[in-house]
């Protein structure tokens, strides 16, 4: 029977036990828990609380803990309700009575929010260390197969000739932002709770302080109800897991259609397509359509995160121990779909010259003309108005609008009556593009230097 069970009649029944064990999440912060745990310990031997050589002894025996349940030496039950009892009742086993002397001036509810928060800390390293290999590996194709020319798109209709180097740095900025939230929500979460017991503190002369520093946080949380209730730490991880998805949702759903027939545009590695079970041509871009899938789950966890909170009283309640199940898998997958992503940008292949002959005279070069009619001093919409209109006469006639020569063109507006020959070249076009942000490859180098000073500074 539970060690909790004191002030009633009878045990808890199998199937509440099995309902309302955390046991198989929180195995995940075994470090966390035996951490903490020897910082307390320490710290109420420093205290006078316990003995040292008591604090000592249960030092090493969570450390034992530890090795035992990593080797599988002790593979707690569903019997235990969580792994911080999972962990004191082993210890009891190895220690006897000084283990009952752990949990002075702690209670469960300052114990999983201190762990919560080193998790966190920890794989939040991670996190940020994974987005910055994948910035890194795109600025690499940038450096390989930036110049290569493509159409850039809007509403997925060309739009103007771009070079591919420009769309992948559309791509590595939102990575610096991801990586620039993550560092804001780690900064406001290093901070310990411990000691703050249920809610209302200890008249036990504890040194928080103490704990803090011997778990690396950089402060404590001041107010103890506030200590053991917050999750909004949480929130703000899983929201910037989210936003982060969402950023390799879209990169996945461009490899999937550039490595479609129809654009043909990469060619995705054996690692990271698969085949069909009917269709031997095959090669499906599997690695893609799942973290395209995996975004879905991150944002619906959040979801989670924000709804177990929500009307809650103060302090803790036991809907929080809900939260954590969502918390930890939208940091693993994140992780996860970033070293799979990361994967799949080092080892495709870029057929750089697919759009070159097809992008010569396309429809997506008309921009230029309504350009050449503004720098003659005409108002953009008029100018729009006659490119619109000479656009979609050669769409009636099926010519392209590179084969107009100048009196057809001066039709449509007497401003076009010139050689129109220069503007028809769509790699010409791009690298006329030299505004500050802009397609140009001078500008997609200078956005090189600044993104790899960023990389370095933030490594």
């Amino acid at each position: 029977m539970s060690k909790l069970r004191g002030r009633f009649g009878g045990p808890t029944s199998r199937e509440m036990q099995r309902f309302s064990s955390s046991l198989p999440n929180d195995l995940r912060m075994l470090d966390e828990d035996i951490d903490g745990s020897i910082a307390h310990a320490t710290m109420l031997g420093e205290s006078g609380l316990i003995g040292r050589e008591e604090a000592e002894r249960l030092c090493q025996g969570l450390d034992r803990v530890r090795d035992e349940i990593r080797s599988g030496d002790y593979c707690p039950g569903e019997e235990h309700d969580d792994i911080h009892m999972a962990v004191e009742f082993r210890l009891h086993e190895l220690l006897g009575s000084v283990a009952g002397k752990l949990h002075t001036a702690r209670s469960r509810n300052d114990q999983v929010a201190t762990d919560v928060r080193l998790w966190l800390k920890r794989r939040l390293v991670e996190v940020d260390a994974a987005l910055g290999r994948l910035a890194a590996t795109l600025l690499d194709r940038v450096e390989s197969d930036g110049r290569t020319l493509i159409p850039g798109y809007t509403h997925l209709q060309r739009g103007q000739p771009i070079l591919l180097g420009h769309h992948i740095l559309a791509h590595v900025w939102p990575l610096t932002r991801d990586r620039s939230r993550f560092a804001d929500a780690r900064a406001r979460l290093d901070r310990s709770p411990l000691g703050a017991c249920a809610m209302a503190g200890t008249s036990h002369p504890i040194d928080r302080e103490r704990t803090a520093e011997l778990l690396g946080f950089d402060g404590i949380v001041e107010n103890a109800m506030d200590a053991v209730s917050a999750r909004d730490h949480e929130q703000e991880v899983g929201a910037s897991c989210a936003v982060t998805m969402s950023h390799l949702s879209r990169m996945a759903e461009e490899l999937v259609l550039w490595s479609s027939a129809e654009f043909d545009l990469v060619r995705l590695s054996d690692s990271f397509a698969t085949g069909s079970s009917i269709m031997p041509q095959k090669r499906n871009p599997d690695a893609a359509e799942l973290v395209r899938a995996r975004a879905a789950r991150v944002q619906g966890n959040l979801v989670t995160l924000l709804g177990a909170v929500k009307s809650l009283p103060l302090a803790y309640n036991r809907d929080l121990q809900e939260s954590r199940e969502s918390l930890f898998d939208s940091v693993e997958t994140c992780l996860s779909c970033l070293r799979i992503m990361q994967g799949m940008w080092r080892t495709l292949e870029v057929r750089t010259e697919r759009f070159d002959a097809e992008l010569e005279g396309d429809s997506s070069l008309a921009t230029e003309l309504a350009d050449l009619l503004v720098g003659k001093g005409v108002p953009f919409r008029e100018a729009h108005e006659a490119v619109g209109g000479l656009v979609g006469w050669c769409e009636g006639e099926g010519r392209a609008i590179s084969t107009l020569d100048r009196e057809e063109a001066a039709r449509f507006h007497s401003g076009l009556a010139v050689d129109l020959g220069p503007l028809f070249d769509p790699r010409a076009v791009a690298e006329r593009k030299t505004s500050r942000g802009g397609t140009a490859w001078t500008e997609i180098e200078r956005q090189l230097e600044q993104l790899r000073g960023i990389l370095g500074a933030d490594s």
